[in-house]
């Protein structure tokens, strides 16, 4: 049966409930196709889609320039595997990240097949050129959902009862400014961390998100990320920057990292890479990517022809010339009307990020006026998604090629939505 003859909203949510488990959490919004910045329903519904399948569609649903390269790929060649027989769109990707780098290293690219794996990855990178094992992360983190990932990750809901966790996780603290915690503070807990949990030579890599994603979209100060890079330097700690929901053109430049004015060592990188298509990559200095032996890295889908060809067209938009205005001025846009929103409505807390990488914090640390937003917002036709670690902050993520009225409809819908919730 094709699948169109089968789309229908309650036939999808039966389906759901009966052949899919209920660890994975879902809304109950069924999608049949999506186009630029707007998604449209079984019922054939239209929505603004400020979510972007969680930051995968940077350039939009649809981009001309990565369909184009998706089909003439597949007219080529499905898979090969690049351990069995190689092939271009693989090193191209590895190339163009190379020429990408924000800084003067030589670097090799590792592709893969999502941001837990490629953070795997780079923990196993770090591990083989120091001969180290110690893994710092901060609070807040989110690395992903398998093991080291989850020991990695700092969200009770993604580890809980799945334990024993991979050991050799030491956590410290990391800025949040608008909960009392200051660069100092965080610095002083890490430096805690070195004197009481481990012992800085005993570290293989430092993880950090310049914008932490699922933990509220919390920018990173500049104070911070510069001494962390000073520590990692003086230790012989591997920075790993983890770009996978901050990068990829969501601040604006290509890495969010870029605008912190240091060189990592380390680049993860996913969700828009693959312009919609599964893809990953750790991408560092050619001496930290050849630490392992012949073997320790690879995998049977890792860098996929197909995926290949989307991102190569995704870094090209990414780095093509307007790119970085038009992401300026929907940050430009969006921080006006949050701010607008923040002195209407009395739940909203604060209004922070990096670029057009924004959020709401509401000041309850609860998830329920969230949730209560997000769905008041759909029911309207807007898909916004929460995060943070009580699940209090809205976070937007509207594709960087939506037109301003696409921005404005998606605002005051928003503004609508907070004002249904703080009246319910």
């Amino acid at each position: 049966m094709r699948v169109e003859e089968r789309t229908s909203t309650e036939s999808v949510r039966r389906g759901r409930e009966r052949y899919v488990p209920r660890g994975v959490a879902t809304t109950d919004l069924v999608v049949t196709r999506a186009w630029g910045a707007r998604i449209w329903d079984a019922d054939g519904n239209e929505y603004i889609d400020f979510a972007g399948g969680i930051a995968c569609q940077n350039l939009g649903h649809g981009s001309a320039a990565v369909v184009r390269a998706v089909h003439e790929q597949v007219d080529r060649y499905l898979h090969q595997c690049f351990m069995v027989g190689m092939y271009e769109p693989y090193v191209a990707v590895a190339e163009r990240l190379d020429e990408l780098w924000p800084g003067d290293a030589t670097t090799k690219s590792l592709l893969l097949n999502s941001g837990a794996e490629a953070i795997e990855n780079a923990v196993k990178i770090a591990r083989a050129a120091t001969g180290r094992s110690g893994v710092v992360v901060f609070d807040r983190a989110f690395h992903g959902r398998t093991n080291l990932t989850m020991a990695m990750t700092s969200k009770l809901v993604y580890k809980q009862g799945f334990g024993p966790l991979a050991p050799d996780v030491y956590r410290a603290p990391a800025p949040y400014p608008y909960r009392g915690v200051s660069t100092d503070d965080a610095l002083h807990g890490l430096e805690l961390l070195f004197k009481q949990d481990v012992d800085p030579n005993d570290v293989a890599c430092l993880v950090l998100e310049p914008v932490q994603g699922e933990g509220g979209f919390i920018p990173m100060t500049a104070e911070f990320v510069q001494a962390l890079r000073e520590l990692c330097t003086r230790h012989g700690i591997v920075y790993v920057d983890d770009e996978v929901q901050a990068g990829c053109g969501r601040t604006g430049t290509v890495w969010a990292i870029e605008r912190f004015e240091i060189e990592p060592d380390l680049i993860v990188s996913g969700k828009t890479l693959g312009g919609g298509l599964p893809l990953a990559a750790v991408t560092g200095r050619a001496e930290l990517m050849d630490a392992p032996h012949p073997g320790g890295l690879g995998g049977t889908f890792g860098g996929n022809p197909v995926a290949c060809a989307a991102a190569l067209a995704v870094l090209d938009e990414l780095s093509a010339p307007g790119f970085r205005e038009r992401a300026e001025q929907i940050a430009a846009v969006l921080r006006t009307k949050l701010d607008e929103l923040a002195a209407k409505h009395a739940s909203v807390g604060e209004v922070r990020g990096l670029g057009a990488m924004l959020a709401l914090e509401l000041a309850e640390q609860s998830g329920d006026a969230a949730r209560a937003v997000t769905t008041a917002a759909r029911e309207r036709g807007l898909v916004l998604l929460s995060c943070g670690l009580y699940g209090n902050v809205i976070r937007l993520l509207p594709p960087l090629s939506a037109t301003d009225e696409e921005l404005e409809r998606g605002l005051a819908i928003l503004d609508d939505a907070l004002g249904d919730a703080g009246s319910g």
